[in-house]
C-alpha cells in the first residue's frame, strides 16, 4: 500500500476489523480513516495517533456525541493508499471482509483492543456482529491460519466469534506483547488497574521494538 509502513498497515487493518471507519468525502477522490473511541480510551487513541501521525491530520480531540457519550477521535489525510483499502473493505457502502486478507499479531491485537471482550476467565469474544455470517466465516478462516480455532456464538439476534478454549494459549501468546497498558484489563490474566489521575500520554516505552520503531515498507 504505497508509502505506508508495515506497522501502519497492520494498525489500519486491525482498526477496520474493529471500530475504524474509512470514508470518501463527497467531491473528493481519496479516502480518509477515522479513529473514534470513547474518551476513556484516550490512551489507546493516542497510541494509534503516534503510529499513524505521518499520515494524520490534527491531534486527537474530545467530541460530544449522541446522548451522554464523549468521544476522542482523529482522522487521517485523504490518501490513495487508503482508497485502496476502501475498495477492498467496502461493498455498497458497507464494511466487509476481503477474500484474501491475512492476519498478523499486531492486526489481531488491535482488533481485540477495538472489539474484543471476555466474560469469565475462559469466554473470549471478538464482537463481529457488524459483519455478515459469510464474512464472519472468513474471519474464522483467518484465525485458523494463525492456529486459533473459533466458532460462531449467538448474541441475541446476531452472531459473534468466540475463541475456542483450546486455542486461548495461542491467542494470548500472539496478542499480549502488543496490548497497551491501559487495555490490559481485556486480558484474561494479569489485569492492570488504571490510574485516571496520571498524566495522559502514550506509553510507547512499554511496547516492543516493533511498535516503537515502525518497519519500512
Amino acid at each position: 500500500m504505497g508509502s505506508l509502513t508495515q506497522i501502519q498497515r497492520s494498525v489500519i487493518i486491525g482498526s477496520l476489523l474493529g471500530d475504524g471507519y474509512l470514508r470518501i468525502v463527497r467531491g473528493r477522490k481519496n479516502a480518509l480513516l477515522e479513529i473514534n473511541h470513547s474518551f476513556n480510551a484516550r490512551d489507546y487513541v493516542d497510541w494509534k495517533y503516534a503510529i499513524l501521525q505521518s499520515i494524520a491530520g490534527r491531534a486527537p480531540k474530545m467530541r460530544h456525541g449522541n446522548g451522554q457519550r464523549i468521544a476522542y477521535r482523529f482522522t487521517t489525510r485523504q490518501l490513495s493508499e487508503l482508497t485502496q483499502f476502501h475498495s477492498v473493505f467496502y461493498r455498497d457502502g458497507k464494511k466487509t471482509i476481503p477474500d484474501d486478507m491475512k492476519l498478523d499479531s499486531i492486526i489481531l491485537a488491535v482488533w481485540y483492543m477495538d472489539d474484543g471482550s471476555k466474560c469469565r476467565e475462559q469466554d473470549v469474544y471478538l464482537n463481529t456482529q457488524q459483519f455478515s455470517e459469510k464474512d464472519q466465516q472468513k474471519c474464522r478462516g483467518m484465525l485458523a491460519e494463525m492456529g486459533i480455532e473459533s466458532f460462531l456464538n449467538r448474541d441475541k439476534i446476531y452472531w459473534r466469534l468466540r475463541i475456542k478454549k483450546s486455542s486461548l494459549p495461542t491467542f494470548w501468546k500472539s496478542i499480549t506483547p502488543y496490548i497497551i497498558p491501559t487495555m490490559r484489563y481485556k486480558l484474561s490474566y494479569n489485569p492492570v488497574e488504571t490510574h485516571p489521575e496520571r498524566k495522559r500520554r502514550v506509553e510507547l516505552r512499554h511496547m516492543p521494538e516493533l511498535i516503537r520503531q515502525p518497519l519500512s515498507s
